[in-house]
């Protein structure tokens, strides 16, 4: 019995390496039949507002040497000043709307109080903040702040869900066995919420990094990846527009990947996977 187990799971873990290596080459794919249509269309429209995706790359390359001509930094400064400005941004969302969201969802009085308080704020959209964030916080903080409102929303509404929805047997179960609400939060609730947490940051990521490109674009006098492409824009250098815009979406994919691998990393330790 335990030999036909091991087989089993043997099959297991050869079919998952098999379905993740069907996953990547249809990726790889449709990224090449991507690639191939913007450089078809480009050749087809024979306009200077759409570069090839070669003539990107070149100048993707090129930016990390050449200084923009508008703002006179490099790209890797501009990656500099917006990452640092998201990862305060999104550090002090975080912070506070897990907390604050587990509250929410667990205690009835706690929900109560704050909801209508964010029922109210939520559905404005964070670049509506921006002009009076700049006039008020400034180029620097002002662009943290939209973040900090991208990012809190929606891992706060998750949060808040993830943890009015633990299922009653769980906690009855904690609660017949003497655990008491610090242990049920620590190992109930919060194990629990893990999942809808991530959710919250995944969506929040790409909201965050929405709102740093406008609001750099907006008050270009701070720097950044968003002022590099509308620099780059007004001059007519729309290949380096695209470049500064192909840099957001691989930031954007690599703080999404990390949130995943601090995921599994914190699941485990909590125990909810092995």
């Amino acid at each position: 019995m335990p030999i036909i187990s091991m087989r089993r799971l043997k099959g297991r873990i050869r079919l998952s390496g098999k379905d993740t290596l069907i996953k990547l080459l249809v990726g790889a794919v449709a990224l090449v039949l991507f690639l191939v249509a913007w450089q078809l269309f480009a050749d087809s429209a024979n306009t200077e507002y759409l570069p090839t995706p070669i003539e990107v790359l070149n100048a993707f390359v090129d930016s990390f040497s050449t200084k923009d001509p508008s703002s006179g930094v490099t790209m890797g400064k501009s990656i500099e000043s917006s990452l640092s400005r998201f990862i305060l941004g999104t550090f002090l969302a975080i912070g506070l709307a897990i907390p604050l969201g587990l509250a929410m969802g667990f205690f009835p009085l706690a929900n109560a109080f704050g909801k209508p308080l964010i029922e109210i704020f939520r559905p404005i959209p964070p670049i509506a903040w921006v002009p009076f964030l700049f006039i008020v916080a400034g180029v620097i903080w002002g662009p943290v702040i939209t973040i900090f409102l991208g990012v809190f929303f929606p891992v706060l509404s998750n949060v808040m869900f993830g943890a009015s929805s633990v299922e009653p047997q769980l906690i009855d179960a904690a609660k017949t066995m003497g655990a008491r609400k610090p242990t049920l939060f620590m190992r109930v609730v919060m194990p629990y919420t893990i999942p809808y947490l991530m959710t919250g940051i995944r969506i929040g990521l790409g909201i965050g990094w929405m709102c740093i490109v406008a609001a750099e674009m907006i008050g270009t006098r701070g720097g950044g990846v968003g002022a590099f492409i509308l620099n780059n824009a007004n001059i007519g250098r729309y290949d380096y527009m695209f470049a500064g815009m192909v840099m957001i979406a691989i930031l954007g994919i690599v703080t999404v990947e990390s949130a995943s691998y601090i995921e599994r990393r914190v699941s485990r330790w909590m125990g909810a996977k092995r």
